[in-house]
């Protein structure tokens, strides 16, 4: 568990981020406290925050108590991460096929100051969807999952 990230514990407290944080990306990592990977994307995260203040709100989701967004934006993989910007989902491409989330942990802080860079810039002008700044070599690769009803 990061010590130095606010946690969101329900849909409230996640709606509430949503619909409150206004002209900053915010940034919603889903995952577990206890899962190493989270742990070291919470570290980076953790370190980055107070260099983001102006551009975006970091917070941390567990994905068990809030299993109506864990559904709703298909995380089936952990770490997840998800951004929105004045309570519009921000989708990036990062050369996969899934444009919602990134999955995984960043390779260095660099790496995800620049995506939010990037996400900040594009939302002010207006863009839901920008293309990462991140090299490819340094974006986990993952097997989609479709789960049909």
């Amino acid at each position: 568990m990061s010590l130095f990230l606010p946690k969101l514990c329900s849909k409230e407290e996640v709606d509430a981020a949503i619909k409150g944080v206004a002209e900053k990306v915010l940034v919603l990592r889903f995952g577990r406290d206890e899962d190493s990977s989270c742990l070291q994307l919470d570290h980076t995260l953790s370190k980055t925050a107070h260099d983001l203040t102006n551009m975006a709100s970091i917070y941390i989701v567990d994905v068990d108590k809030v299993p109506v967004y864990t559904r709703y934006f298909d995380i089936s993989y952990i770490p997840s991460t998800v951004f929105f910007f004045n309570g519009q989902h921000m989708k990036v491409d990062y050369g996969s096929p899934d444009h919602t989330k990134f999955v995984g942990s960043f390779q260095s802080k660099q790496d995800f100051m620049d995506l939010i860079e990037v996400l900040y810039r594009g939302a002010m002008r207006g863009k839901v969807m920008v293309r990462s700044p991140i090299s490819p070599q340094n974006i986990p690769k993952y097997d989609l999952l479709y789960q049909g009803i």
